[in-house]
């Protein structure tokens, strides 16, 4: 392989890296954006009807502690908690949107933004695994470490690259 060659072969990896992180912080704007509508959608509804027809539809026992603890919360939203809680919903989703464009359009600044945020998650996702140590956190937390990862190896491999000809800028 020639100079060129390696130089394509690193670009490449690199993109197919960014779309992956791109494709993931969409999925997760997607899904709470659709907990957002579902928040929307039981606006003027009884939620505690709606959360013990969840409960039933589940197979969960309403008796059972986490099934109490469901409920409760459900009979003290009120539907300005739900209308908060889906504009959280939309901001948290409208984020995520711009950072999964400008990683797939491979923007210099989309990858600052998501070592950023990606990091500011750290320290949160380690108290959880360590306080309630499960797969999934240990997976969220590893997920969330290689994300930061990839993203200061490019940032910092960036910085040892010669610099930008002329017109080609972020």
């Amino acid at each position: 392989m020639n100079a060129e060659q390696i130089r394509t072969a690193a670009s490449r990896r690199r993109a197919a890296g960014l779309r992956t992180v791109a494709s993931l912080e969409l999925g997760k704007g997607l899904v709470v954006l659709l907990l957002g509508f579902g928040a929307v959608s039981l606006v003027h509804k009884d939620a505690w009807d709606v959360a013990e027809t969840l409960l039933h539809f589940l197979h969960v026992n309403p008796d059972h502690r986490y099934a109490q603890v469901f409920l409760n919360l459900a009979d003290n939203i009120t539907d300005a908690k739900l209308w908060a809680m889906a504009g959280g919903a939309l901001a948290y989703s409208i984020v995520r949107f711009v950072e999964a464009y400008g990683l797939w359009l491979e923007r210099t600044w989309a990858e600052w933004f998501a070592l950023i945020s990606g990091a500011l998650y750290v320290p949160f996702e380690a108290y959880e695994l360590v306080r309630r140590p499960t797969m999934v956190h240990l997976a969220v937390l590893l997920i969330n470490l290689g994300i930061v990862l990839f993203m200061l190896y490019l940032r910092l491999s960036a910085q040892m690259e010669p610099a930008h000809p002329m017109g080609q800028s972020d």
